[in-house]
């Protein structure tokens, strides 16, 4: 049987079930990813959110960051994208649970395949650091950016990010709404833009 070390993997989740499989995986073992915002909730909502979370076993709500007295909803930048890291016997049973529809009775999902089909798509350990890296960073005015729009979106130099929040996040720079932004893909899946980077911070790279 052929064998791999862990690496990541990109889902596509149906029917709003990312909290629900994100739990489901972790359960298995496994090392998952979400990307999300964190939302401080106030006055009703954060008191809907308190009695919800009292009536959980504590810690079982994916739903809610509990930090003291504040609460914060995660709520996913993008709504159907999990990622997930295991070996190759994992990502089968994981492709194997999304597409058995006896769970609910219905299909939860996919797995992302290479261009061909073939072979289950395995995210290069560089791509999956630089994404985490700006999606973590707590900058404002992220913008996500589907697997189709790549093809027109990378272009221009690739950059290195020199200093801030930022500081080691590799991509590419591209005009989206007037403004140069850092462009930061897993390629076939998914990109992040960031904000505006002045161009004294950034210094270019070799292409791979």
């Amino acid at each position: 049987m052929e064998k791999t070390g862990p690496q990541w993997y990109a889902l596509k989740v149906f029917y709003n079930k990312v909290f629900e499989m994100e739990d489901l995986l972790e359960s298995m073992g496994m090392e998952t990813f979400l990307a999300v915002e964190k939302v401080q909730l106030k006055g009703a909502e954060h008191l809907q959110a308190r009695r919800i979370i009292s009536q959980a076993e504590p810690g079982t709500d994916r739903r809610f960051i509990v930090e003291g007295p504040v609460i914060y909803r995660r709520v996913p930048c993008v709504t159907s994208l999990l990622f997930v890291k295991t070996d190759m016997e994992g990502i089968r049973k994981v492709d194997e649970l999304f597409r058995d529809a006896g769970i609910l009775g219905r299909p939860q999902g996919f797995v992302y395949r290479q261009a061909d089909k073939k072979d289950f798509c395995a995210i290069p350990a560089s791509q999956m650091k630089a994404f985490r890296l700006v999606v973590e960073s707590g900058e404002k005015g992220l913008a996500f950016f589907s697997g189709e729009d790549l093809v027109r979106f990378m272009q221009g130099s690739r950059v290195r990010v020199k200093e801030g929040a930022l500081k080691g996040a590799e991509g590419y720079i591209k005009r989206i709404k007037k403004d140069r932004r850092l462009l930061v893909c897993i390629e076939g899946v998914i990109a992040v833009a960031t904000s505006y980077i002045p161009p004294d911070n950034l210094e270019i790279i070799d292409k791979e």
